[in-house]
């Protein structure tokens, strides 16, 4: 009996790691999403070329899109309890809020509810249990 309670309290899950699991995903998705407008429709932004920060759309498009998909198999990784999906979570969650951030000026509503999901992200990685599986 005290064997099969050690081992369903070795592969505990939290809450939270499902909830950031499951918005990584849902970023992820969202900025496949955008990368993809930025490639085939960059006139659906609020701004020209001139007016974003550091690159054009089309090198915005190839940034969003890439780390949009890394993004989805990081959030797959959370979700499955591999212990370095949440590491690579966080460091993500935080690179793409400081993308979101650069990105402001093109389209404002997003990258802010964007980022916000990001640090949503970051609080559900890191208040998980140390009894969690990721």
């Amino acid at each position: 009996m005290l064997g099969t309670w050690a081992s369903e309290r070795k592969t505990a899950r939290s809450g939270w790691l499902d909830f950031a699991s499951v918005l990584t995903l849902l970023v992820g998705v969202y900025n496949v999403i955008e990368g993809l407008t930025a490639l085939i429709r960059p006139e659906y932004f609020l701004v020209t070329t001139e007016k974003i920060l550091v690159f054009n759309f089309a090198a915005w498009g190839w940034i969003m899109l890439l780390l949009g998909l890394v993004q989805i198999a990081v959030g797959l990784g959370i979700a499955v309890g591999r212990p370095w999906a949440r590491m690579a979570g966080i460091a993500l969650a935080f690179l793409i809020a400081i993308v979101h951030l650069a990105f402001l000026s093109a389209y404002p509503v997003w990258s802010i509810v964007s980022i916000a999901m990001c640090v949503l992200v970051i609080y559900g990685l890191i208040v998980a249990p140390r009894n969690a599986t990721a």
